[in-house]
């Protein structure tokens, strides 16, 4: 962020900035058990071992985790593109019932648009991810339904280092008043700084909502097999070789020493 505002700086600098200014950074806090996968509702295999991302709306991350009010404990339920990092729905509340992860989902299916049948849902194997209501919404819209296995927690890591980004940057420090101001200020974190000021490194340091717009695609239904076309008059190639905006380029054709 300081380098896009014109500043040289690296990490040994802030540091020392830091340091003379007794600017600490936060602990982590004790954990809370969210995941409840002992249940007899039927469980779904991995099918994104060997997926290879090439746009947006293929793979959408869900998962739940808990926000400490000053006298009780809330839960935040998310989906993301796992493609652009991109918080598609969200809800806030203080039940950890099915409710909660469908609402979530309920924001995802109004914001986007996906081709049947190819879009996979991952979750973990909890209650909530299980319920026939959750599992009914999907099969419904025609996605693909995902778990991750048993005792493997590495398999969700996108959404659990979102977690971690939430927590450090947004909630950690804060005292909210009650469940409706928690909602309004996390709510204004996942919509304002995290999807459009927030600066990620896997997306070579843009934010989610500048490395969408950098695909320059629209949004197909799905009927052409298509998943997305370019705006301009450009012929269509794979979006994996799209280069996001800020990449350096490369040197024009014909340069010595190409």
């Amino acid at each position: 962020m300081l380098r896009r505002e014109g500043y040289l700086v690296n990490k040994k600098r802030v540091l020392r900035l830091m340091q003379e200014d007794n600017l600490l950074s936060l602990q982590k806090n004790k954990y809370v058990l969210t995941t409840d996968s002992r249940h007899d509702l039927p469980v779904y295999p991995n099918l994104t071992r060997r997926l290879t991302l090439t746009g947006l709306n293929q793979l959408w991350l869900a998962d739940i985790t808990y926000i400490r009010l000053r006298s009780e404990f809330v839960f935040l339920a998310v989906v993301l593109d796992a493609y652009s990092r991109r918080v598609i729905g969200w809800e806030l509340g203080r039940s950890l019932h099915a409710f909660l992860a469908t609402k979530a989902l309920e924001m995802a299916l109004h914001e986007r648009t996906w081709q049947p049948g190819v879009l996979i849902h991952r979750s973990d194997r909890g209650v909530q991810y299980a319920s026939r209501e959750y599992t009914g919404l999907l099969v419904e819209h025609e996605i693909r339904i995902s778990m991750s296995r048993r005792g493997s927690p590495y398999e969700n890591a996108r959404a659990e280092r979102f977690m971690r980004t939430l927590k450090e940057e947004e909630v950690q420090g804060r005292s909210y008043e009650n469940v409706e101001d928690a909602k309004r200020r996390i709510g204004q974190f996942l919509e304002e700084i995290y999807n459009r000021e927030r600066l990620h490194s896997a997306l070579h340091y843009v934010t989610p909502a500048e490395f969408e717009k950098s695909l320059k695609t629209v949004e197909s239904d799905g009927t052409d097999g298509n998943l997305g076309k370019p705006t301009s008059g450009f012929p269509t190639f794979p979006q994996a070789l799209e280069i996001p905006a800020g990449f350096p380029h490369f040197p024009p054709f014909g340069h010595k020493g190409c």
